[in-house]
């Protein structure tokens, strides 16, 4: 394993094949093939971000895990944490129309990527990360995944969890308990509304979800509300930050990830919460306007002109 020690950001999960279409699932539906999942678009928005970036993960030593590595790396990725494995390499097939509306098919049950584990971690390189981020997706993917996730959480000095709920791949209770497990650990926690917090936290209103994550003692909370921007709580209070308008919207996929991978490198960087959580949202905003979770990752100085625009 690498001994690099030098990363402002760390992160873990599975990186994915995408295959994704224009119209729905169906024999003949042309595809394009492309490298996404939650860790790798939060990782290249962590990479624009102005973050050095590594991930920890297992890819398949063939030829698709060869196209995962290359593609991580043209992202400005660090792959030195990868591990190549013989194996199945985890996938999904999505289908995105412009209204926001999507399918999902994932191929991932007895991935390699499934079988990531505190094996895989480095206490050394975690503990010296200026941040590290996880989040539910990988805990849902097996119980050593999920283990992985809270030896991260302990080891790292600045850890940063979105709950990423999804229930293809876990029960709600499942999700919730991993949530309160993290959370006193947590530097920030990043859940979604009203859909998300009410699942996991047992209200649908922000503020409340807010308050129960910081008596489950989570420094700092940012609830993402869609159209009605971020609410965050921290120390200093409740603050509110409006949604930063798409200039265009093409694709919803990943603007989550893209949040959270922004803000995690500009705390790694050294901005404030509020700061950070101002940039995410613009970084997010732009990150529509692309197909695919990277098909649209801007550039520090176009999210700090989008930011700048709409402050």
């Amino acid at each position: 394993m690498s001994t690099n020690s030098d990363y402002d950001v760390v992160l873990l999960g599975e990186p994915l094949i995408e295959i994704s279409t224009l119209a729905p699932f169906g024999d003949g539906v042309p595809a394009r093939m492309g490298v996404s999942g939650d860790v790798v678009n939060a990782a290249a928005a962590a990479v624009a971000a102005g973050a050095s970036v590594g991930l920890i993960a297992r890819i398949t030593d063939d030829e698709l895990g060869d196209a995962v590595a290359a593609r991580i790396r043209g992202l400005g990725i660090d792959d030195a944490l990868l591990r190549r494995v013989p194996g199945q390499q985890g996938m999904y097939l999505q289908h995105s129309d412009p209204d926001g509306n999507r399918q999902f098919c994932y191929a991932r049950s007895g991935s390699v990527g499934s079988l990531l584990s505190p094996d895989d971690l480095d206490p050394d390189i975690l503990s010296a990360a200026g941040a590290v981020l996880a989040g539910g997706i990988t805990c849902a993917l097996s119980p050593s995944a999920r283990e992985a996730v809270f030896a991260a959480a302990r080891q790292s000095r600045r850890f940063v969890y979105d709950p990423n709920f999804r229930p293809r791949l876990t029960t709600a209770p499942a999700a919730a308990e991993a949530l309160a497990t993290v959370a006193p650990l947590a530097a920030l926690v990043t859940p979604s509304a009203p859909g998300e917090i009410e699942l996991l936290l047992g209200t649908p209103e922000p503020g409340e979800a807010t308050a129960r994550l910081r008596k489950l003692g989570a420094t700092a909370v940012a609830v993402t509300r869609g159209s009605a921007g971020v609410l965050l709580t921290d120390g200093d209070g409740t603050r509110e930050y409006p949604a930063v308008p798409a200039p265009e919207v093409v694709d919803q996929t990943g603007a989550g990830d893209v949040f959270a991978g922004t803000v995690t490198a500009r705390l790694a960087l050294g901005d404030s919460v509020d700061e950070a959580v101002r940039l995410g949202a613009a970084a997010a905003s732009l990150s529509v306007g692309g197909r695919g979770g990277t098909g649209r990752i801007a550039s520090l100085a176009e999210v700090l002109a989008h930011a700048g625009a709409h402050r």
